[in-house]
């Protein structure tokens, strides 16, 4: 009885080299494998080449790399009663990969669950003010609810940012009207302020005048020029201040010159 070792061969060969390709798992830098023998945890493996015993070891491919979550619109009420819509976009990344496989049965699909309910939440919280104004706070906040409840899960979330909130019509055209009337007060403030620091430098430029003998004359004949070049403009020249002094004077003189006239 002879053995065909040359029919037998061929096949070994095929089952080693189907061994060996089952065995031998290549595994990028951003990735690891978690590994179960028989069903029991042995650990993650990567990155490089990874050993794997086919048909005993059974594994899960885990990406290490952050995940840009984006989530949906949610229609919310605010804590001042104002309906308005938010969505937000939330980064995180996998830090433990064997507690992401064990301890959730689908880790995105539960953080992208996890994501909208606490959107929701924080916003029906806040007033429609904090919302378009302080939304660096509460983005701070749902990262910090979402940090702390995907942390059995071995995730880390490195940033959440709301990206839209929606406002009524109706609420649009109120605020609009209510930024109109701020400008406007502003404004009367402003020019307020600006007369009163121009009444205050004219009061002092007028004890300035006053202090010296002839000088509102002075400021007067300076002016006269500008009145003059303005078109049907009459001019009143009055009789400067410095010379009250003289009418008693003028007075007198006129029965004089009357008298003499007669003569």
């Amino acid at each position: 009885m002879y053995l065909d070792l040359g029919g037998l061969l061929l096949p070994i060969v095929v089952v080693v080299a189907f061994f060996l390709f089952s065995s031998i798992k290549v595994v990028r830098e951003y990735e690891r494998l978690v590994v179960f023998r028989l069903g029991r945890l042995i650990g993650e493996k990567g990155p490089g080449l990874v050993f794997i015993i086919p048909f005993i070891d059974r594994f899960i491919r885990v990406s290490l790399r952050i995940i840009t979550l984006d989530v949906p619109t949610q229609e919310v009420i605010t804590r001042d009663n104002v309906t308005t819509s938010v969505n937000a976009v939330v980064y995180y990344r996998v830090v433990e990969p064997h507690r992401a496989v064990v301890n959730v049965d689908d880790y995105r699909f539960a953080t992208a669950q996890l994501a909208q309910t606490t959107l929701r939440s924080v916003a029906g919280q806040a007033e429609l003010d904090e919302l378009l104004a302080e939304r660096d706070k509460l983005n701070q906040l749902i990262q910090k609810i979402l940090d702390e409840a995907t942390d059995p899960w071995g995730i880390k979330v490195t940033a959440v940012e709301i990206k839209d909130v929606g406002i009524p019509e109706g609420l649009q055209r109120a605020i609009s009207r209510q930024a109109t009337a701020e400008r406007e007060r502003r404004a009367i403030i402003v020019q307020a302020e600006g007369e009163k620091e121009a009444a205050k430098k004219l009061a002092e430029a007028a004890a300035v005048l006053n202090s010296q003998e002839g000088g509102f004359f002075v400021r007067l004949l300076r002016v006269l020029p500008e009145i003059a070049n303005q078109q049907g403009s009459i001019i009143a020249f009055p009789l400067p201040v410095e010379l009250r002094h003289l009418l008693p004077a003028l007075k007198e003189r006129e029965p004089q010159e009357s008298a003499n006239s007669n003569e």
